[in-house]
């Protein structure tokens, strides 16, 4: 879910709402000790747990060998270490997520979610994370964006840069529900050049790849390209004290320099910890 909502295909979505009525969910072994001392005080929908919902966008939040993993998961395994919460992780589909939060059936939700305006509407937003950075996937390691002219693109539905590729290519531009047919249509050369998030465009096109995955320049056709989408996590709206204390620890993070360290041992780059000033997406 972006801008507005990450479209699924109809399978997948099916399949979402089934796992966010019946998923089971996973439980951490509890490494609570009986005189941990919280950093923050605030309330869980379960006492002496935090329970998060686990979305599938590597390299941020997916599943690896049936455990959680990705950037997000070990900012908010730290998070509920440091405040003597055992970690509760449900499986849940995009669009299953944030509803779930919002019917407090969870305290919060992992994934590279974007701060929007609307989201703001049904649930709160913690403090910027990282930046969402736009991802070109070529052979030739494309740097501007006036290159994608006159190639066939694909990207994904539901990123902020989906509308104005659409002016600025038109015809040539064939937009997914997901990467991962975005990614089997660009190795299989039904197009040319790939757009997507540049830390799942790494993810999926490792080093080795044929394919080089590289940031552009700023550019006015695309506004994704001159100010990224912060992303933050979703929580409850109505939990103040859980919202301070993810900001807090945020921020801590990000002066420590283990914010950084989070993100590159996930392949992602240290500039995306940049942020700015929080701002939402109208």
């Amino acid at each position: 879910m972006k801008k507005a909502a990450r479209n699924l295909s109809i399978a997948v979505l099916a399949l979402g709402l089934a796992a966010s009525a019946t998923a089971c969910s996973r439980n951490a072994e509890s490494t609570v000790s009986s005189d941990c001392k919280p950093k923050h005080q605030f309330s869980t929908v379960e006492q002496g747990k935090l329970t998060v919902g686990i979305t599938e966008i590597p390299p941020y939040s997916y599943t690896k060998d049936g455990k959680p993993a990705g950037a997000d998961v070990e900012l908010i395994t730290e998070f509920a270490s440091e405040n003597c919460l055992e970690l509760k992780t449900v499986p849940l589909a995009y669009v299953a997520a944030v509803p779930s939060v919002q019917n407090k059936r969870i305290d919060l939700t992992v994934g590279d979610w974007y701060r929007t305006a609307a989201r703001t509407k049904i649930v709160n937003l913690s403090a910027p994370i990282y930046l969402d950075e736009l991802g070109v996937i070529s052979l030739d390691g494309l740097t501007n964006i006036n290159d994608l002219k006159g190639k066939q693109v694909g990207t994904v539905d539901g990123y902020l840069w989906v509308n104005d590729l659409r002016k600025m290519l038109g015809s040539e531009l064939k937009v997914y529900p997901s990467s991962v047919e975005l990614k089997q249509d660009l190795e299989s050369g039904r197009i040319d050049v790939g757009v997507d998030a540049y830390g799942t465009a790494l993810y999926n096109f490792p080093e080795e790849s044929k394919f080089k995955v590289t940031t552009v320049e700023p550019d006015d056709q695309v506004a994704a390209t001159v100010e990224p989408a912060q992303s933050a996590f979703p929580y409850t709206k109505d939990n103040g004290e859980l919202g301070k204390a993810l900001d807090g620890t945020i921020e801590e993070k990000r002066k420590s320099g283990d914010l950084v360290k989070v993100l590159e041992e996930n392949g992602l780059p240290a500039t995306s910890a940049e942020v700015g000033e929080p701002r939402l997406i109208p």
